[in-house]
């Protein structure tokens, strides 16, 4: 009894600092972070090979001098290492090729976690596999990591040196099929890839997506503005430099869209306001782009409403699915709700 109450006395934690915006780094949190490794493993082991990958991108952002040592100040731009969870179908067979997923999570110092367990076993069911990366600024990793945060910035190329390792890494990989998904912060990174770097994806799929930051601190808690204003990070707020805001957001790169894109959102979305989301549609409708989304209204979860266990989240995440497969072609499509259902939860 002792261990299931540390037990969820820690999935209660994780899930916290996932939605705790201007926590601060806590050790607590690297413990927290090794603990839903373990339980990530053990709720995958059965249906995929799981792996974790140590990937190199970009320098950081903001680079501090080190005075008192000469020698690592020389180093200051060194590339930032990050981790990657890496999850391929037991299906899979050596030979063959296959589509990847690449799947950032969500979250502002968010981290990848066994919440998306039931996700990922409908996307390695299909026969995806599928590349998560922790990309700079993840809780988990400790204070360095977490202070390495450049949110709509270069955690962007993280991802995509996530992708570029999957497929020059791994022949089973087939290069013309890599699509990119995630909800929240997750489909802000969504945007952000396939907006900038087209010829890497075949399709994109971002829900509930952060897609104006600018716009976005001025309706959030002055709390959450913390995040943004530290040294280590931007370092000024919108009012002061809406350039560099301007920057980090996908409404900026609209024009460019041109693979295929769904967008998804719901009217009680008590994080990212619908209002938000709507500025990308219309953006993205202004340029003449084509591109399909859905606004739903008032649904069960509000911000989560994709990714929680209901009916009505499995039944749009079944959309999500036949909408990626016309453009991914995953060698075992879902033919109906209750099979998708059934490779996500074991029974219907």
């Amino acid at each position: 009894m002792k261990k299931v109450f540390i037990l969820s006395w820690v999935l209660f934690m994780i899930v916290s600092m996932n939605h705790l915006a201007a926590q601060e780094y806590s050790e607590f949190q690297d413990v927290a972070k090794k603990q839903e490794t373990i339980i990530l493993n053990q709720r995958m082991s059965d249906v995929s090979y799981v792996d974790i990958v140590r990937l190199a991108g970009p320098p950081r952002a903001v680079q501090t001098r080190k005075p008192n040592c000469e020698f690592l100040d020389s180093l200051r731009d060194n590339q930032l290492t990050f981790y990657s969870y890496i999850f391929i179908p037991k299906t899979v067979k050596q030979g063959s090729k296959y589509p990847l997923l690449v799947f950032p999570h969500g979250g502002i110092h968010g981290t990848f976690a066994s919440s998306y367990t039931h996700i990922l076993r409908e996307m390695v069911s299909q026969g995806y596999i599928v590349i998560a990366p922790d990309y700079r600024g993840s809780t988990g990793y400790g204070k360095s990591f977490y202070r390495s945060i450049d949110y709509g910035g270069l955690e962007n190329e993280d991802v995509l040196a996530a992708r570029d390792y999957m497929v020059d890494n791994y022949s089973i990989v087939d290069s013309l099929r890599v699509g990119i998904m995630g909800w929240s912060h997750g489909g802000m990174i969504t945007l952000m890839n396939i907006l900038r770097y087209p010829e890497k994806y075949a399709v994109g799929y971002a829900g509930v997506p952060v897609s104006d930051v600018a716009y976005r601190l001025s309706y959030q808690e002055s709390g959450y503005k913390d995040n943004f204003s530290p040294k280590y990070h931007v370092g000024s707020l919108p009012e002061d430099n809406p350039q560099e805001y301007a920057r980090r957001s996908p409404v900026t790169y609209a024009r460019y869209l041109s693979k295929p894109l769904m967008i998804t959102t719901c009217m009680n979305d008590d994080d990212v306001s619908v209002t938000e989301v709507k500025r990308m549609i219309d953006s993205l409708t202004f340029y003449n782009k084509s591109f399909e989304y859905e606004i739903y209204p008032k649904m069960p979860g509000a911000h989560v409403f994709e990714r929680i266990d209901t009916k009505e989240a499995s039944e749009v995440r079944y959309k999500t699915y036949k909408f990626l497969e016309k453009y991914l072609n995953p060698p075992f499509k879902f033919k109906s709700y209750n099979e998708m259902r059934k490779a996500g939860y074991m029974y219907y």
